[in-house]
Formats: structure tokens, sequence, C-alpha cells
């Protein structure tokens, strides 16, 4: 799409498959276009997706619901998943996910004899984006049925971009061996979401959880009962299912940008130490209290951002670069080549987290959760998981690469990276101390295991 946006010019018209979609670059147009959404945007729903719920007769859930349907479910979901108060109450129990990432990563270092841990940190990513997400929506623990999730979820994405642009009926009349295995892993991220949901379900029933005790979103909206159980299900199984690799790859991307920039590294790590010290450890002051950290994040996904595009159908006729778009045009914003277009960001192949918290306008400029009513519904319960990550990660490591080492980028519906990123973790010493002594010391805990080989722990093809 870059090259064609630099062959065209901001805007083209484009045909793939039996969709037709005008394309734009220019956040100007952007604005145009995200300003005319009105109350009840719609986007591009992916005919996979929809052809496997009405396959298997399963409920939309929101992110695939349109009009008043979609309206009345976001409303009530929005109130679980996007509101600070809310949020604010995510922050220690994703953080307990984050020190034990810490604690697995400190046993790989003293098990390797060489007082660091090198892996693909792909397998420790995704795990860790289970995890935040089942604390968030059902308090998922890890098993092989955790993993078996991660797999059907890799398989889903896999098995989506090849079918992405044909109509869902052909999809089923085709039956096709992409087809079998897409039916294949929704079936197995249904069936896994829906062993989580039942469990929830059964321990409210039976209140095993303490009154005060925060148990997760979906917890919470199975108790105030607003949504039918179908309702929630369907949605809940989305959010589980679309926070696993696109928070794993984002954070994949930010550690390899951060050890490929060790001066931008450090200035991350004296933001977040200082904002420790002054905050005495209090992780929802210290994130109030690191705009670089933030900046780091974003500048991370105008690189590399997991969608390629943003779209929108529009409602109304609107005018982009003087052409009328009528209503019910498929729009689509280049997220990818916006990141990489020297026009909107200066030196764009630089990794430079300080250009956002710069004097100037940075609107619409970073659109990688989306805008407005339609926003990336996990969108703050993914910020808070990557903030909290690299804040655990840069308080007690240093990330090491090949600065040699180039990275592609393909297509599997998200953007991944075309192949391994092979990342040093090297304990951060503390002034005074022995080699081999860090800083701060290790927990141990009844049970911990993590001193046993992990997945990560190995290079990974």
């Amino acid at each position: 799409m870059a090259r064609k946006f630099q062959r065209f010019g901001p805007i083209y018209r484009e045909k793939l498959g039996v969709y037709e979609s005008i394309n734009i670059i220019s956040p100007r147009d952007a604005a145009t276009l995200f300003r005319s959404e009105g109350m009840m945007p719609e986007r591009f729903s992916v005919p996979p997706w929809v052809a496997y719920r009405d396959y298997r007769n399963k409920p939309y859930g929101v992110l695939l619901k349109t009009g008043e349907a979609w309206r009345s479910d976001r409303l009530t979901l929005n109130k679980e998943v996007l509101s600070p108060r809310v949020v604010e109450g995510f922050v220690p129990l994703l953080s307990e996910v984050g020190e034990d990432f810490v604690r697995r990563a400190r046993a790989q270092v003293q098990k390797s004899g060489r007082e660091r841990w090198t892996a693909d940190f792909s397998h420790e990513l995704f795990r860790f984006a289970l995890e935040c997400d089942g604390w968030g929506c059902c308090r998922t623990s890890w098993t092989p049925e955790a993993q078996r999730f991660i797999d059907a979820v890799t398989l889903m994405f896999h098995t989506t971009s090849p079918m992405l642009y044909l109509p869902p009926a052909l999809l089923r009349g085709l039956n096709a061996r992409t087809w079998r295995d897409h039916v294949h892993a929704w079936d197995a991220i249904f069936t896994q979401a829906d062993k989580c949901i039942q469990n929830v379900y059964r321990d409210l029933r039976l209140q095993r959880k303490g009154s005060r005790e925060y148990g997760g979103i979906l917890s919470s909206l199975l108790l105030q009962d607003k949504l039918p159980l179908d309702d929630i299900k369907a949605s809940v199984t989305e959010m589980m299912a679309g926070g696993v690799d696109t928070t794993s790859v984002t954070l994949q991307w930010a550690m390899f940008e951060l050890a490929r920039s060790p001066g931008t590294q450090e200035q991350l790590r004296a933001e977040v130490l200082a904002a420790k010290r002054q905050a005495a450890g209090d992780r929802v002051k210290m994130l109030k209290s690191t705009p670089l950290l933030k900046a780091a994040i974003k500048e991370t996904l105008r690189l590399h951002p997991v969608a390629v595009t943003l779209q929108r159908y529009t409602v109304q006729e609107v005018v982009l670069q003087d052409y009328r778009i009528p209503p019910k045009t498929l729009v689509q914003v280049g997220l990818y080549a916006m990141g990489r277009d020297p026009e909107v960001f200066p030196k764009p192949e630089q990794f430079s987290p300080e250009r956002w918290l710069l004097p100037g306008s940075k609107h619409f400029k970073g659109l990688s959760f989306g805008f407005g009513p339609r926003q990336c519904l996990g969108r703050r319960i993914a910020e808070l998981e990557m903030q909290l990550f690299l804040m655990h990660i840069l308080e007690n490591f240093k990330i090491e690469t090949k600065r040699a080492v180039e990275v592609g980028t393909k297509f599997d519906l998200i953007l991944l990276p075309d192949k391994p990123i092979y990342l040093t973790l090297r304990p951060l010493q503390r002034p005074g101390c022995e080699r081999g002594t860090w800083w701060p010391p290790s927990r141990s805990q009844p049970g911990d295991t993590s001193s046993t080989s992990s997945p990560g722990s190995s290079p990974m093809g």
C-alpha cells in the first residue's frame, strides 16, 4: 500500500476480490472521515469471521455487530472496559503478571550460567498477554489448554488473510482446506473461552470470590445482568482472541526497538526508576509520571502497527482531496503507510519516542487503536498491559540485540515480524554488588516452577 501511495498520491481507488475501497494517507483526510462517522460507525466486517458464526450459528459479538445492536452492547461494555475507574482497578492484577515474567526471566538467567537470557521471546509474550487477558476477562491461568488457545488464535489469523476478500457464502461452499482449518481454529477458541466463562459463572454461583475482590470484566458483566449471556460470551470471546497476538507482537517490536536504541532505553529506564522513587512503588502513580514510556509505545505502533489499515463506511457524502465520496463507500486509512510517510513524520525510519512529546499537532496521526465510538474496545487494557510490562523489564534488565539485524514484516491479517527476533535480557547490576548479583533480589514463592525449562528459553522457528 505504501508503494501505491507513492505512485498514485494521497488518495486512490482499489478493488480486491468483490470489495472496492478508497484508500487515504493524510491525517487531515482521516480527520474528515472520522468526524463524519456519526453515532453508529460501521467498519469492514471480516468475511471469514462472519461466515464462521453463520456456519456454526454463533451470536455476533460487539466486534461484528452493526447499527443499534452494536451501539447498545458497546455502551454497556464501555463502562467495564474503557472507564478510568475500572481500568485503574486492573493495575495490581496486570502488574502481578509482569512480576511473574521477571521471576521466570531471572530463573532462566541463572540456569544459563552466563548472566543473561537470549531467546525468541514471542512465546513468552503470548503467555504474558493471555494471562493479562485472563485477569481482565476471566482470570485465565497458564495450562496446556491455554497453549491450545494461543495456537488456535494464531491459526485463526493465519487462515483469515487468504479468504479476506471472498464472499462468506463462497467460503462455505468451497469447503477448502483453509476454510476447514479456519473453522477448526474458531471451534477451539470458542471451546476454550466457553470453559473459562463457565468456570467464572460457577464461581459466582458458589460465591467463592470475596465481595471486595475484583473478578474481572466477565464477572462484572454477569453480576450486572445488563446483557444476555450469549452476547456476553460472544464479546468476551472476541476480546480474548483479539488481545493475545496484538499485544504480544507490539511488545516484541517495542523490545526490539529499545534494544537497537540503547540511548533511548536508558532514558526510559531513568524515567521509570525516578517515577518509582517518587511514587514509592505505587504503580498507579508511576503510570501518571512516565510520559516518555507512553510515547515509546506510540512510536512502536507508528513503525509497527498491528493493522495495515483502519476502515470506515461513509454514512454521508464526504470530500477528500477534492473528490466527492458517496455514502456507504468503504474508506481505508493506511496506518502503516502514514507512519512511514516523511511528510507526516520527519525522519520516519528513526525510532524517536520524543517526537510525540514535542509541540505541534498530533491529531489523527496516532490511530493504531482507532478513533471515536468504534475505537478498539480493549485499548485501555492493552495500553496498561504494555506500560506495566515495559516498566518491569526496564527496572530489572537491559534489553540487547545484534544491532545489524534487520527484521521486516509479513501480513497474516495483522502485521508480524518476518523472522524470529532474538533478544537478550541482561540483569541490571546494583552499584557496589559483585558481578552476578541482581537487583532487586528475586522473590521465591511456594510452588514456583520458574526454574524449569520454558518453551521461550530456546530458539523458536
